[in-house]
């Protein structure tokens, strides 16, 4: 059988052994809630949202082993699509991102209370009770493309705050996730601006580059000290080089895909800039999609492009 990879980015990471954590202390497979015995919040990483994704992995596997303990409040560790994750194989890695569904789709009252069932839907209804305890939360995941790692901050000024204190990386885009579902980072109280719990998602590069493993870690290390739950102690043995100024791009909104014949005028990676408004982009059927306004950013471009899916988000720059 001929594998249905896309040869196009050679695999240079390798999926950890995640089944050591399976047992957690939680009374959720893959879920460790580690207690400073100190106030402070609770911080929360998940990894394996999808299963292709590995750097995530990579990053709670690491901090495992170096036995470090939070240093105030809680900090809880989740692998979340693990039925997906542990399906990986090197030879065809593209096909493990979920079993039914996307998990990263499904975090709305509506879906995760409704009647509808799939094994993500399954997983994320218990991992459901944990989520909404946290207090801070980042998302590990990776992309498609060789693309400039990015933070994807919400649609609110907190997340780009939080953004900003974390420091990592350079590029934060600030906004509502896609038409097909929401996030998990979009989930409850992490969207309420009345709130003060809060959530990001890092996209640490294209998924199987050693880059996105570096990415991780550095963005890991550097959202726990900024939450509290490491000191900064304990964490500079794991940083690289003091991060640079960031820069913040507000979408617009998401190409959604209407028809079953959407296609790009030519390749996109990601972060290519349009300078005229009314430039065309894309064919979905038979009409054009055009940028919007004047020096539009392309974010993510999919190689997914199926109905209802995102084809890409556009977006400006703005000042924090």
């Amino acid at each position: 059988m001929t594998p249905r990879v896309d040869n196009s980015y050679p695999i240079e990471i390798a999926a950890p052994d995640i089944t050591p954590y399976k047992a957690g202390n939680t009374g959720i497979d893959y879920v460790t809630t580690m207690d400073s015995g100190k106030p402070g919040p609770h911080v929360m990483v998940t990894a394996v949202v999808h299963g292709n994704e590995l750097c995530g992995a990579i990053a709670l596997d690491y901090f495992f082993k170096t036995g470090l303990r939070p240093h105030a409040g809680k900090l809880t560790l989740a692998f979340c699509n693990v039925e997906a994750f542990l399906s990986f194989d090197a030879a065809d890695p593209t096909i493990s991102r979920f079993i039914d569904e996307d998990f990263n789709r499904i975090w709305s009252a509506d879906v995760l209370d409704g009647p509808r069932q799939s094994q993500e839907l399954t997983r994320a209804r218990i991992l459901r009770p944990i989520i909404a305890e946290a207090d801070f939360l980042l998302d590990i995941h990776s992309m498609q493309k060789k693309t400039e790692a990015l933070m994807l901050s919400g649609p609110l000024p907190k997340g780009r705050d939080l953004a900003q204190g974390t420091g990592v990386p350079k590029i934060v885009v600030t906004d509502s996730g896609h038409a097909a579902g929401k996030r998990m980072r979009d989930y409850g109280d992490f969207i309420n601006p009345k709130s003060p719990k809060n959530s990001l998602l890092v996209e640490c590069g294209q998924h199987w580059e050693k880059a996105s493993e570096t990415c991780a870690l550095e963005t890991m290390f550097r959202f726990l000290v900024h939450t509290g739950a490491l000191s900064a102690e304990d964490a500079a043995p794991h940083l690289g080089d003091t991060p640079g100024q960031q820069v913040f791009i507000e979408v617009s909104g998401p190409v959604t895909i209407t028809t079953d014949k959407f296609r790009f005028v030519q390749e996109y990676n990601g972060f290519e800039v349009i300078e005229k408004a009314g430039t065309v982009l894309a064919y979905d059927g038979d009409s054009a999609v055009v940028t919007p306004y004047d020096n539009c950013v392309l974010i993510m471009p999919s190689k997914r492009l199926g109905k209802g899916g995102s084809a890409v988000r556009l977006g400006r720059f703005i000042s924090h």
